[in-house]
């Protein structure tokens, strides 16, 4: 919704602007940074539920008492981060979130209207073409953008660890430091899997998209 009412606000504010491409990753890269604003407190506290059950599993293996903060559930949740830090701390993080959405987002838009700009205009229509553009956008955007959301969680939940590596550090700061002392892969850790998710999810969504549009 966010996409397209950004791009025909741009069609009408500069209506000599080219539409192609281009203006999908200005109206694309908007809308994720609006997605984002909008629903980022809910990622914040789905990852801290996450961590805290994984630091629960840890510590029934070592039969001792957690040291963490124990949450009762989502809006439990909320209320703790709310009431310890304010409304920043339901926000903590997520200067990494946008700077990744930005181009995470626009590239997804640009990379799927540039790819279906080389599909036959008769098959443009079709599920398959659809689904192929939509797995190279998703492919891309996710690469290009991978190490901020690396960035994005260890900040998310470093208010639960004893390590001090990203503390502090900012966003470009904490990626020097995770490259220096972790090694470049470790910017990288998990995106082979994550490709499992990303790729058919991009796929279907634009798919299914273009063709509710269409119908």
């Amino acid at each position: 919704m966010a996409y397209e009412e950004y791009r025909r606000w741009i069609i009408l504010g500069f209506p000599n602007v080219e539409q192609g491409p281009v203006l999908d990753l200005v109206a694309g890269s908007i809308a994720g940074g609006t997605a984002v604003v909008s629903t980022y407190p809910l990622d914040l506290v789905r990852t801290k539920l996450a961590y805290q059950v994984k630091g629960a599993v840890n510590v029934s293996l070592r039969e001792s008492k957690p040291s963490e903060q124990v949450y009762k559930g989502i809006l439990d949740c909320v209320k703790t981060i709310y009431r310890q830090n304010g409304l920043k701390g339901l926000y903590r993080g997520m200067a990494p979130s946008l700077y990744g959405i930005f181009p995470y987002s626009g590239l997804k838009f640009y990379f799927y209207e540039k790819m279906k700009t080389h599909v036959p205009e008769e098959h443009r229509k079709d599920i398959i073409p659809k689904l192929a553009c939509g797995s190279v956008a998703g492919l891309l955007g996710q690469t290009i953008t991978y190490p901020l959301d690396v960035v994005r969680r260890q900040m998310q939940v470093q208010a639960f660890s004893s390590s001090n590596l990203v503390k502090g550090k900012g966003t470009f700061g904490s990626l020097v430091m995770i490259a220096k002392h972790q090694g470049w892969k470790q910017l990288f850790s998990g995106l082979s899997i994550n490709y499992l998710k990303v790729v058919p999810s991009v796929a279907i969504g634009f798919t299914v998209y273009d063709s509710m549009k269409d119908w």
